[in-house]
């Protein structure tokens, strides 16, 4: 097991925000924490949360959940709920990259084959689509 070397974020035009979780052995693992329109108040939760967490053993994903979560008295809220699961789903991401299989099969196998998505890459119209693509 290796330890929680560095978290950073990013965020990407138009709207999302990404959270990188890396390791002491440099392997990381990427988590989405978007919430539209909300960019700088979920990197300002992601500044008081990574402080308290990097060091921890990257595979101890609940606990750092628990940790995160009990930080204060005040929880939940759509800003700390997408921070905590940047990182949980980046923490994820990690384990399973450092075994070898995809998360699905860490949090109990494959429920179907093929599952319907909202997808959307910008644009008004066919052809800003087209180039956004």
């Amino acid at each position: 097991m290796a330890k929680i070397k560095c978290i950073e974020y990013f965020r990407v035009k138009p709207r999302w925000l990404f959270v990188k979780v890396t390791d002491e052995e440099g392997s990381f693992g990427w988590g989405e924490g978007t919430l539209e329109g909300h960019s700088l108040a979920v990197e300002g939760a992601l500044d008081e949360i990574i402080s308290r967490i990097v060091g921890y053993e990257a595979d101890d994903i609940e606990h750092i959940w628990q940790l995160i979560w009990r930080l204060g008295f005040y929880r939940g809220g759509p800003v700390f709920m997408s921070a905590i699961s940047g990182i949980d789903i980046a923490l994820w991401d990690l384990k399973g990259k450092r075994l070898g299989v995809p998360v699905y099969q860490l949090l109990g196998g494959k429920v179907r084959n093929k599952v319907q998505v909202y997808c959307w890459i910008g644009g008004d119209r066919p052809s800003d689509v087209e180039r956004m693509a």
